[in-house]
């Protein structure tokens, strides 16, 4: 702990001048490390509470003991000073907040209502324009399965626009009843929004007559002999029926609500989060705050609907187990009504969440006690000289050469962490200058008396793989840090990549870092690995224990990212247009281009004067695109 009574004397000092608005203050150390980001209605009336020393938790009276001088940004609400405090925790990371290290984004459902015939798709991320979202949903599977019935139900498209504008006869989703085919003129404008409106009204948890207007319509449709609109009626009935039956009596009145509950236990806290939408349970996510060493419920609970309202649509009502100090401020921030309930439905659904917080808590300790146990037995096998807290595990993919990836994983002894794994895109000439560099370095060697090249393990790398793990490793180490440093690099590869790395690695200091190669077994045998460490032998591990598939587990989430991303990589160049590289050509006129031709074909067949007639393509353009495909 610092100097307690200088602490005070500056956190009492800057109380003097801090401003009675609201706003976010930070606290900072003699070294200008930010210690603490917070955010108020009004800052002074705040960071007064910070002076009554004796009642703070021990985790605070150590923050204060340190505190150096402070700053002030002054916002014009709640809602800006809670988004600009959750910026500042993730730019700073300060050691005294509370922080929610495992957040990620949800699925959505979004409805493009500016759109003229608007689309329902998936989506993810913050909402940054007008149009209607819903959910969110806590999984892939949970959107999929309100997707298909929305699809079902109110047959709108879920393509892309620039498919969309490009039809000229309807797809599958048509044939099979998903989709009204607005993109060929099957539905008016008119009607079409007719549809949306019930979608939305729908998803929004109002759409109580709408099956009684469906059942009256699929009536006069049969009465005027309309046979083929009646059994389109017909379906979407069904569907909605479907989903009532599929309701759960609980959620029946629940509109927009998150459920959250928080449960400490074994000295671990757990804040599960339900999504209740009009009527559905949309699934439910376990959170495991960082940095809660003497922090109180009160104070994790709020750090926590700060930090996750920040990314996340906050619904109509957030219903919590507990009550917490600041319910107003957040209230008006999160422009939402903040409750607990003591009896009722409500009260009985919270309980169930926290039965579900204890029971995520217990899968914890288990999975920890797991990876505790496998990272002690590879202190024992490999010779480490403690329990490693960073494993970088690497590998690599491409495609003959092509769209080559680096990529690394990280694991550590709460799992992996996902936010640390890093890609690495890989040019042609960057093995060229990496081969280039070896060629050299042989030829000094061979001209100072080296050994014969071919009895060095090194050569191996004229190799693509080896080159392209020569090139990941020097870019990681380039970048490392004394807080990065890794324990263990595992590696998905034989002798040779052990070999390659540490020819690459020699110029760093690899003292305390174990560098471990897994090759496959006879006939490629998972389970029968062998594992290579430099100036030791080979061998493997028993089959089958617990240690092998763990360490099994670390390469095979390696090879799945790096799989993952060499495939977005392909993909994204796939669909890149060769009018991306006309000069000139940018995303508006390659649109208008592709609406008026079709496809890259047409355009590059066409005559200069056949390109004029697109809008805002004159003779120079049109002669510049022609010129392009004839020369």
């Amino acid at each position: 702990m610092g100097n307690i009574q200088q602490g005070l004397a500056n956190l009492k000092h800057f109380i003097k001048i801090a401003p009675e608005a609201p706003g976010v203050y930070r606290m900072l150390d003699e070294n200008d490390v930010v210690l603490y980001v917070g955010k108020a209605k009004n800052i002074k009336k705040r960071i007064v509470a910070y002076s009554h020393f004796d009642k703070l938790p021990i985790r605070l009276q150590r923050m204060v003991s340190q505190i150096k001088r402070m700053e002030f940004i002054i916002v014009e609400n709640e809602a800006k000073a809670l988004l600009m405090e959750n910026e500042l925790i993730k730019e700073f990371e300060p050691k005294y907040n509370i922080l929610l290290k495992d957040d990620k984004t949800f699925p959505h459902l979004v409805i493009d209502v500016t759109s003229k015939f608007p689309s329902l798709r998936k989506y993810r991320g913050k909402r940054q324009d007008k149009n209607k979202y819903f959910g969110p949903f806590a999984n892939a599977t949970a959107v999929n399965s309100v997707l298909d019935i929305v699809q079902k139900a109110f047959l709108l498209r879920s393509c892309r626009d620039g498919v969309f504008n490009n039809r000229q006869r309807p797809c599958l989703m048509y044939q099979i009843k998903r989709c009204s085919a607005p993109c060929v003129g099957k539905i008016s404008e008119e009607d079409y929004k007719i549809l949306v409106k019930e979608a939305i009204e729908f998803l929004e948890g109002k759409n109580t007559k709408l099956q009684e207007e469906l059942s009256k319509q699929m009536n006069e449709a049969s009465e005027r002999l309309d046979y083929e609109t009646a059994l389109v009626l017909r379906d979407r009935i069904k569907a909605l029926a479907s989903v009532q039956r599929g309701n759960n009596v609980e959620y029946a009145d629940i509109k927009s609500v998150d459920m959250i509950a928080l449960v400490r236990k074994n000295n671990m806290v757990c804040i599960q989060v339900f999504f209740i939408r009009s009527g559905q349970n949309c699934g439910n996510a376990p959170y495991f705050p960082k940095q809660i060493e003497d922090a109180d419920d009160n104070e994790i609970l709020e750090a926590f609907l700060s930090s996750f309202y920040s990314e996340h649509i906050p619904p109509k009502e957030i219903v919590l187990s507990q009550e917490i100090e600041n319910k107003e401020f957040l209230e008006e921030a999160l422009d939402t009504h903040i409750n607990t309930y003591q009896k009722g439905n409500k009260a009985h659904i919270i309980n169930m969440v926290k039965a579900n917080a204890e029971a995520s808590i217990d899968r914890k300790i288990a999975e920890q006690a797991s990876v505790k146990s496998n990272l002690e037995e590879m202190v024992k096998w490999f010779d480490l000289p403690r329990i490693p807290q960073r494993i970088e595990i690497y590998d690599n993919s491409h495609n003959q050469g092509s769209f080559a990836i680096g990529a690394m994983v990280v694991a550590t002894p709460d799992g992996f962490d996902k936010k640390s794994y890093r890609k690495f895109n890989i040019k042609e000439s960057d093995l060229k200058h990496r081969q280039e560099e070896n060629d050299f370095k042989r030829h000094l060697e061979a001209s100072a008396g080296a050994k014969n090249a071919a009895t060095q393990p090194q050569k191996i790398i004229n190799q693509d793989d080896f080159l392209m793990m020569k090139e990941v490793l020097l870019r990681r180490f380039a970048r490392m840090t004394p807080e990065n440093k890794p324990d263990v690099i595992l590696l998905d590869g034989g002798l040779g990549q052990l070999h390659a790395v540490h020819e690459a690695l020699k110029d760093y200091d690899l003292s305390g870092i174990a560098i471990i190669a897994i090759s496959k077994g006879p006939d490629r045998n998972a389970g029968k690995e062998f594992y290579h460490q430099l100036g030791k032998e080979s061998f493997s591990l028993p089959f089958q224990s617990p240690i092998a598939f763990y360490l099994q587990n670390l390469r095979d989430e390696a090879h799945r990212f790096a799989i993952g991303t060499h495939r977005a990589r392909r993909a994204k160049s796939i669909s890149k247009s060769k009018l991306d590289e006309i000069e000139g050509i940018g995303a508006r006129r390659k649109r208008d281009l592709l609406n008026y031709f079709g496809s890259v074909e047409e355009i590059s067949q066409s005559s200069v004067k056949d390109l004029q007639k697109v809008a805002g393509i004159s003779k120079k353009t049109a002669e510049k695109i022609y010129n392009y495909f004839h020369f």
